[in-house]
């Protein structure tokens, strides 16, 4: 389900961008936005260009044609503001011995600017965000997966930055961190950051994002919701039906329905495929009625994130 959005305006927006890496187009000419308050799900095999995207959008790398905007600016022409706006948690990060949670924070305030009062405020307001205010004394070297997860987002938002960019920040979690880390992003898209965010857990990013936008050989295929992307890439609808009596009348009679196709019959249950949409599932249903079928059960069988992403792309690495 789509959630309401805190606001309209456009937080980043992507301008027909391209990278070659010589003959390799790691991103060809991808173009879409991200909204104030929207958690945008990035999708891809490996390879795909969701990496190389994502470092452009954080001024880490600078595209071949085209261009990308943070808040309205540009990461070519105005790299220096973009970095005050932007939180970018790369898939990995270094940690260093000898520090501690705290002075590690504390060194990345310092890095932007916040001085005195303000810097102490934005380090102890991360660690209550991301619960690591009871491991504030503790040395970072030693922390589980989780816990430097939780650092590294700390991290990106020590500076409050209106947009938050989240490369596999669920890699390697166990299910009750990831579960923790997907509430953290929720809040912050409802205190109105805009979050571009890439896992391969894809059943995670149907439950957490907004709009997710499928990429492959560095070409976006499809933008959209859920629902939508669903209902583009795979029209046809998998029914399941059973009746109180014997099937074999009533898969005789879809057999002549138009539309309907594959139907497979086993004692009182039907299977089949309807191609239209749930209006077109709606009036099945009430001609199955009014012939005098029996309908103990009508069920759609709903089509996962994972099974849009395995129909639309090819599995093609570059």
């Amino acid at each position: 389900m789509v959630r309401e959005m805190v606001a309209s305006q456009t937080m980043i927006d992507l301008l027909r961008l391209h990278r070659y890496f010589g003959p390799t187009r790691a991103v060809n000419d991808v173009s879409f936005q991200v909204m104030q308050g929207e958690v945008f799900g990035f999708i891809g095999p490996n390879g795909a260009g969701k990496t190389t995207t994502m470092r452009i959008l954080a001024t880490l790398d600078l595209p071949s044609y085209g261009d990308a905007l943070v808040d309205g600016l540009s990461v070519v022409n105005d790299p220096d503001r973009v970095r005050r706006r932007i939180g970018f948690m790369p898939d990995y990060f270094g940690t260093y011995f000898n520090v501690n949670c705290r002075e590690y924070l504390d060194f990345f305030a310092r890095a932007y600017g916040l001085r005195d009062q303000q810097r102490h405020g934005a380090v102890a307001r991360v660690m209550d965000f991301t619960g690591l205010d009871v491991l504030a004394d503790k040395p970072i070297h030693g922390f589980s997966k989780g816990m430097k997860q939780r650092l590294c987002l700390g991290r990106a938002m020590i500076h409050d930055p209106a947009v938050l960019v989240l490369d596999e920040p669920a890699a390697g979690l166990d299910p009750r961190a990831r579960i923790e880390l997907r509430r953290m992003i929720r809040h912050l898209a409802e205190q109105g950051k805009a979050i571009l965010v890439s896992s391969h857990i894809l059943t995670e990013l149907a439950e957490m994002c907004d709009r997710v936008g499928i990429i492959e050989q560095g070409k976006l295929l499809a933008t959209g919701t859920v629902d939508e992307i669903r209902r583009e890439a795979a029209p046809a609808r998998e029914l399941d039906v059973r009746l109180t009596v014997p099937a074999a009348a009533c898969r005789a009679w879809l057999l002549q329905q138009p539309r309907v196709r594959d139907v497979t019959c086993d004692a009182n249950r039907l299977r089949f495929t309807l191609d239209g949409d749930e209006d077109s599932q709606v009036r099945l249903l009430r001609l199955l009625i009014e012939q005098g079928f029996p309908v103990a059960e009508f069920r759609g069988q709903t089509k996962s994130l994972e099974d849009v992403f395995m129909h639309v792309t090819r599995g093609v690495v570059q």
